[in-house]
């Protein structure tokens, strides 16, 4: 999830209509997204019941009905309806590549006109295209920012970092000044793939190499891990939780309380903070000393992919209904909802032009060129999971970086051999 907002484990279904089957093709469609909000209040269904039947007023006899999963959930259930021959007509999910290998999904020339497949924003369309075709369509985004807390910086008489030296001289005075996490390092399994990338791309590394196949055990990912142990969690400057069990939404929480000096980012934190009154500063991350602070590595990028499931009698009503969603005023009410990036170019202007928040706009450079998982490759929901699990194991104590990270890369090359 572009947020990776805690879902609340509700599942709701709605519909704007019983629906019906006709000669020419099916009138219901059915959609499967995550559910975005983390209380009844701010759940995603306001937002798609107000969209189905809005939907169902513009199209005269067609429908749609609608089911949200956690997003712990949602990717699981997705594949559980696929294999059992009961695949929706539309999904929302972390992940597309794997059907569109099985040849399950429409392109997107199938659904959208030039003008609209065109008005994705370039390094979202990148991502979402396997093979030759876009298959993933991105629907909302967000990029990575380093978050500092200016009062406790200037508490400390620390200085925002330009290279992780800086970081870790950041660090220490954050924790001589008593601050419980100085950096918070979330490499827990709700999304330690995310802060992982964040240290690789800052020491030139990544997940990827040149050629696109996995490169997680490199060199500069090996060095970027064996950093962070020696510099960062063995002098206790992340804080009184073990990495690999500190969770994203932990550290947000932390840095919302004013407990965190320094954590990776994205525009809802920062919205929270600041109605808080909490004063946040904004950096892109810091580098190694080896590449220098005149070489400003790529932020990561995130992306939710929409993807719609060929049936032999829904075409022309999936057509229909990807088109009405990614009309600007829905895909910007729904980014909005929830502080995140729209994924096309009008609706990013349609935004600004709003008046919204200009902090969104750092964020929206970040994201044009900013560095996206390997949602491409098939095989990344499963690499990402096993990323996930065993990352924040490479910065233990007793741990030796270069083995676990040799480890995971071994079943990511697993998970990518033709089954």
């Amino acid at each position: 999830m572009a947020a990776s907002t805690a879902a609340f484990g509700l599942l709701v279904s709605l519909a704007t209509g019983c629906g019906s089957s006709s000669g020419s093709g099916r009138t219901t469609l059915r959609l499967v997204v995550p559910e975005y909000g983390d209380t009844p209040a701010t759940s995603s269904k306001a937002y798609w019941d107000k969209l189905t039947r809005a939907f169902a007023a513009a199209h005269p006899g067609m429908n749609a009905e609608v089911t949200l999963h956690p997003w712990a959930d949602v990717d699981r259930e997705v594949t559980r309806m696929v294999e059992a021959g009961d695949a929706p007509d539309v999904a929302l999910m972390g992940a597309y590549s794997d059907f569109a290998a099985q040849d399950r999904l429409y392109p997107a020339d199938e659904l959208l006109s030039v003008q609209r497949e065109a008005n994705f924003l370039p390094t979202l369309a990148e991502a979402g295209t396997f093979g030759y075709s876009l298959y993933g369509l991105p629907f909302v985004a967000s990029s990575r920012l380093l978050f500092y807390n200016e009062a406790l910086f200037d508490k400390a008489g620390a200085k925002p970092p330009k290279t992780w030296s800086d970081l870790k001289e950041a660090a220490e005075a954050l924790k001589a000044a008593g601050v419980t996490y100085p950096y918070a390092l979330p490499l827990g399994p709700e999304e330690a793939h995310a802060e992982a990338l964040i240290w690789e791309l800052s020491n030139g590394g990544g997940y990827t190499d040149s050629s696109g196949g996995y490169s997680i055990a490199s060199e500069e990912n090996t060095e970027t891990f064996r950093w962070i142990k020696d510099n960062l969690v063995e002098p206790e400057l992340t804080g009184p939780v073990a990495p690999a069990a500190f969770d994203r939404r932990d550290a947000f929480a932390a840095f919302l309380r004013g407990e965190v000096g320094m954590v990776n980012g994205y525009p809802s934190l920062l919205h929270q903070a600041r109605a808080k009154g909490i004063r946040v500063g904004t950096l892109t991350m810091p580098v190694s000393d080896t590449l220098g602070d005149s070489k400003a590595p790529p932020s990561v990028g995130v992306a939710d992919w929409m993807m719609a499931f060929k049936h032999d009698d829904n075409r022309e009503l999936v057509r229909e209904f990807v088109d009405f969603v990614y009309e600007d005023k829905n895909l910007n009410e729904f980014a909005r909802r929830y502080d995140l990036l729209p994924s096309t170019v009008s609706a990013g202007q349609a935004s600004q032009g709003a008046g919204t928040d200009p902090s969104t706009e750092q964020f929206l450079n970040a994201l044009s060129s900013a560095q996206l998982y390997p949602v491409n490759e098939p095989s990344w929901l499963q690499v990402s999971d096993t990323i996930k699990r065993n990352i924040g194991k490479a910065v233990a104590p007793s741990a030796d970086p270069q083995k676990v990270l040799e480890d995971i890369a071994q079943q990511a090359r697993a998970s990518a051999e033709p089954k």
